[in-house]
């Protein structure tokens, strides 16, 4: 599961038990290999290799995955070993349920997103990779991953991440600092959204995934995914990693997706490769928006989509003359331009919420500040 807000041959693991098969055909190695994994602990997990697959939609993009593979020129953090290999070297084993990358690649429709792909089945975490060697990969690179042992989420609260979720990283470049805080709620509607898209085209029940702000994914009440967005600014551009984490079909120790289908007798179970394209392609097509016309074209359907149009929540005020703050209640609205939560008191009077930065929830210890 997943709590708040998101590499040894093939596998970063510690087996006693494993094999390897090599075949050599037109002198090319094709290398697979399958395994029995034992518990390890964190200590352990971070002397331990990792591999990364390099893969492409277009020849240009396997062109530069073959030349990232051939300088050596991606790197993890803590100095972690890294093996990294090309797709065409990887023999997949299926019945590992990785992630099958043609079947990614196939139903991807982008000029930018998603489109250059580093996977692995164990990773410390995809928003570590990312960030770490955001200027060697394209912008709209993505990394994913199997299973993640140190991945994390908003504040380094811990993320767990087992089998059956889907985790993946990805890059952005912007220039308007001013829409770089809405971009996580972008990132958010594009996920709520390529669910229900492939509900309809599957003939499956909605899943009416909702967003609780700032970027968590409820379903049924039940959080079942989060989002991590993190920037840096470099060369007055801001260079942004977004991180997704969503329970697909792992159950504990909530839900997910799948669960919820088996629940409605759905015979269809959806699969990490078909949301994760349904996600960039619409995504891209948000990002779009976002950066030539704002976040107003897109705040309607999200406000439709999330869970707090007419909540009633206590907010904090700091009074100069009273040591404690006044709580008072209001009404939420709507997002302001900075993005923060826009609300209004019973005396019709309008006001932007802040996070009091101590909370572990956002809505606890909201503070209010008056908008003129």
């Amino acid at each position: 599961m997943l709590f708040d807000s998101l590499r040894t041959s093939f596998y970063c693991f510690f087996s006693l038990q494993h094999t390897f098969s090599f075949t050599r055909p037109f002198h090319k190695k094709i290398f697979s290999l399958s395994g029995s994994i034992l518990p390890v602990s964190a200590t352990m997990e971070s002397q331990l290799s990792c591999v990364l697959v390099l893969s492409g939609k277009s020849e240009t993009e396997k062109e530069l995955a073959k030349s990232l593979k051939e300088n050596s020129s991606l790197k993890l953090a803590d100095d972690l070993k890294l093996r990294t290999f090309l797709q065409s070297e990887i023999e997949m084993q299926s019945e590992n349920n990785e992630f099958n990358i043609d079947t990614y690649m196939d139903s991807l429709t982008t000029t930018s997103f998603g489109r250059f792909l580093l996977s692995s089945p164990r990773l410390p975490s995809t928003q570590d990779v990312v960030s770490l060697n955001f200027c060697e990969i394209p912008i709209g690179s993505m990394c994913i991953a199997d299973v993640q042992f140190k991945g994390r989420g908003r504040s380094q609260n811990v993320w767990e991440s087992p089998k059956g979720s889907l985790l993946f990283s990805f890059t952005m470049q912007m220039e308007d600092g001013r829409v770089v805080p809405l971009v996580q709620y972008v990132v958010c509607l594009a996920m709520t959204e390529a669910i229900k898209d492939l509900a309809l085209k599957n003939g499956i029940p909605p899943l009416d995934v909702r967003i609780k702000w700032p970027n968590d994914l409820y379903l049924d009440g039940i959080k079942v995914g989060g989002i991590l967005c993190t920037s840096k600014y470099r060369s007055k551009k801001f260079h942004v990693s977004a991180g997704v984490g969503l329970n697909v079909n792992n159950d504990k120790p909530t839900t997910s997706l799948n669960a919820v289908l088996r629940k409605l007798n759905s015979g269809y179970q959806l699969q990490r490769e078909e949301i994760t394209s349904a996600f960039f392609n619409k995504f891209e097509h948000f990002f779009h928006i976002l950066i030539n016309q704002g976040f107003q074209p897109l705040e309607e359907l999200y406000c439709k989509t999330w869970l707090h149009s007419g909540q009633r929540i206590i907010v904090q005020e700091q009074n100069e003359n009273q040591d404690l703050p006044i709580e008072s209640v209001v009404t939420i609205q709507g997002l302001t331009s900075s993005g923060y939560l826009m609300a209004i008191s019973d005396n019709s009077e309008i006001c932007e919420l802040h996070p009091d930065g101590n909370s572990f929830d956002f809505f606890k210890g909201l503070v209010r500040r008056k908008l003129n």
